[in-house]
């Protein structure tokens, strides 16, 4: 399997996992959001707006964000909208990247003002890691959508897309 493959795997099992804590947040909120709800909100777009920021590096534009987590909060609704969409910007924009393109170094500055250089590739398995790192940490604020976090893992993505893998 080579790094495209991979890639392709990786960003589909974004969107899934993605779409899981989304629709279980969307439910808990309509059942009135626990105190714990808002540390999480403001943790999930944290993790969208740095989605945001590497997709603006990623394509060589300016993404207009000055710190990667700020005061004002979307509520959940345009939020889970937004990341859907930007969901399924990364899963065409690694379908369509060569073997070359992933490994050409970009340079960029990080919000904070410093420079920084990374290959397409490291930059692609940097957002969906620090995605998967902060869908855990909202699992553990909210433990009433457990069972959208129990499922959240890479080996039950693939072998729910693709069940011959279990025979």
């Amino acid at each position: 399997m080579g790094a495209q493959s991979l890639l392709t795997s990786l960003y589909g099992y974004k969107a899934w996992a993605d779409d899981l804590l989304l629709d279980a947040m969307i439910e808990l909120g309509r059942a009135g959001p626990p105190s714990d709800f808002g540390p999480a909100l403001r943790i999930l777009n944290h993790a969208h707006i740095v989605d945001r920021i590497f997709m603006a590096h990623l394509q060589g534009f300016s993404h207009g964000y000055d710190n990667n987590e700020p005061d004002d909060l979307p509520s959940l609704q345009p939020l889970s909208a937004d990341i859907r969409r930007t969901d399924r910007a990364y899963i065409d924009y690694v379908a369509g990247l060569s073997a070359e393109e992933l490994q050409a170094p970009i340079r960029f500055r990080f919000t904070d003002g410093q420079p920084g250089r990374m290959s397409r590739e490291e930059m692609l398995a940097h957002v969906v890691t620090h995605g998967g790192y902060h869908r855990g940490e909202i699992g553990r604020l909210l433990p009433q959508i457990a069972r959208a976090a129990s499922v959240d893992v890479f080996a039950g993505y693939l072998h729910r897309f693709d069940p011959d893998r279990r025979t």
